[in-house]
């Protein structure tokens, strides 16, 4: 998919969108059609006559996992991180066969690279001065303690001005007035850094409405040297095209549905917030630099994105979940030991991670606590609960069924401190507080343990003998084969979100 347009075909031909005629008005209304609408396991829906403003608002297109696995043409989103994990896992070639399959997979990397092409729909319109204005867009206030309507999808370009290194994030936008927002830079993102770097005033193009592979790319929590674009790239199979702007000297997705070109002042900071967020919580008002517009550029006829973030599950559970399995090669790169991991949604992702581990020597659950805590943007996890291979992290039942059989909370609770999330209204201290380690594997005697017990399964022989004969047992009402077990008749989160 090359553009917005193209996945909204897609989503249109698998009955996943709803085109929403009636007139609805961006501010609360159309937040409260797409809450029920989310957390009913519903459709995208493309609003076509939001009230006051000039373009067609798209929202929930993330909003299911079928729809994050039609974004990346897959049929699990795990079947991304193998593609992630078969580049981080290249080895030297043994044979001519490796070495034919090492150099595909470096020219896959290479063809990712963004190109700049001298001309894109996004240049159709331009308008500049007195013509610029935001109230064109169908800008939503998502809820009643919002002071403004804020952008809550875009794609922010920016460049670091010591490397010269791209970086594109996403941050939302409150709106000031036509030409000028608010830019929510929070302290540990990286355009924040590059901000901070600049002895005078940074541009900035922020893009909106991209194919979906490239508007997650600008959600995904890479390392700094890693262009964003060439990530959408490598996923899509197909480089995304950039211009040139118009105002600013920056390269901008040539297919984005409208691009907003300016530049942040070094000091220049006013009042942004509060803001309803994925916490659940209003943020508060902070201090945070101003976008000052230059060119507000657009294709004929532009569709506007937009998400709601709230209490969750919310739209943006399903870009947690892609970051979750997508990154999860590169944890392992960096801590082998570990099986799998969940970012549970209702822990809004930087509250809880449940990890899986080889344990292989006493005290390894915490020494993976630890390791947690000092890996990127996992180091603002507040919660980590560490269990044994076997169990099945995304099944919380058996989670919570090894953390309370196997913790003794005088010899298996760490407590410890670090940074936390910028938007935690927890701690006492804003972006530092407590973390709790949880340790429930099984324990070694060298770890202070009793003898432990045998856990309780039934032999296999019984399990094929039940599984074989269920069907002359007469329990229609009871599924047959595999359901013995802790948790296992009960649905994980992820079940619960497909509804």
């Amino acid at each position: 998919m090359q553009d917005l347009r193209d996945w909204i075909a897609v989503l249109e031909r698998e009955g996943e969108l709803v085109r929403v005629t009636a007139e609805v008005d961006p501010d609360l209304e159309v937040t409260e059609i797409v809450d029920r609408t989310v957390k009913a396991g519903g459709p995208a829906l493309l609003f076509e006559n939001p009230k006051g403003a000039s373009h067609p608002l798209l929202i929930n297109q993330f909003g299911t996992e079928r729809r994050m696995c039609l974004a990346f043409g897959v049929e699990s989103l795990d079947d991304v991180g193998r593609k992630v994990s078969d580049v981080l896992e290249m080895q030297p070639p043994s044979g001519l066969m490796d070495k034919v399959r090492g150099l595909q997979k470096l020219k896959s990397i290479a063809d990712a690279r963004a190109q700049t092409v001298r001309h894109g729909p996004v240049h159709e319109v331009v308008l500049q001065g007195d013509d610029i204005d935001l109230t064109l867009l169908p800008v939503q206030r998502c809820w009643p303690g919002d002071p403004a309507p804020f952008v809550t999808l875009p794609a922010v370009i920016t460049r670091d001005p010591r490397s010269g290194v791209r970086n594109v994030g996403m941050y939302r936008m409150q709106v000031i007035d036509r030409r000028t927002t608010f830019m929510h830079w929070q302290i540990h993102k990286d355009g924040r850094a590059d901000w901070l770097a600049t002895d005078g005033r940074i541009p900035v193009a922020v893009a909106l409405g991209l194919d979906p592979i490239t508007a997650y790319s600008a959600s995904a929590p890479l390392p700094k040297h890693i262009d964003e674009f060439m990530m959408a790239g490598f996923l899509r199979g197909a480089p995304v095209e950039l211009v040139k702007g118009v105002t600013v000297d920056l390269e901008v997705p040539a297919h984005a549905e409208i691009v907003l070109e300016g530049y942040i002042e070094k000091d220049e900071l006013g009042s942004e917030g509060p803001f309803g967020d994925h916490t659940g919580y209003y943020t508060a008002a902070e201090p945070f630099p101003i976008f000052h517009l230059t060119a507000m550029t657009m294709r004929n006829g532009a569709i506007y994105p937009s998400i709601v973030v709230g209490k969750p599950p919310q739209e943006d559970a399903w870009l947690g979940k892609a970051t979750e399995r997508i990154f999860l090669p590169a944890i392992r790169a960096t801590v082998p030991e570990i099986v799998d991991y969940d970012l549970p949604v209702a822990g809004v992702f930087h509250n809880c991670c449940i990890v899986a581990i080889k344990k292989s020597f006493p005290g390894h659950a915490h020494k993976v606590m630890h390791a947690i805590w000092g890996l990127g943007m996992l180091s603002l996890t507040k919660c980590v609960v560490v269990v044994d291979a076997h169990v099945d992290v995304h099944d919380y039942e058996q989670v919570l069924f090894y953390a309370g059989a196997n913790v003794d909370p005088a010899r298996d609770v760490v407590i410890a401190e670090g940074p936390l999330d910028h938007l935690d209204h927890a701690p006492e201290r804003q972006f530092i507080g407590g973390k709790l380690g949880i340790d429930a594997t099984a324990k070694w005697p060298e770890e202070g343990a009793r003898p432990w017990p045998e856990e309780i399964e039934m032999s296999p022989e019984i399990r094929d003998l039940v599984d074989r004969r269920w069907g002359e047992y007469g329990i229609e009402s009871v599924p047959g084969a595999g359901n013995g077990g802790v948790g296992k008749t009960s649905r994980s989160l992820r079940q619960l979100l497909r509804r």
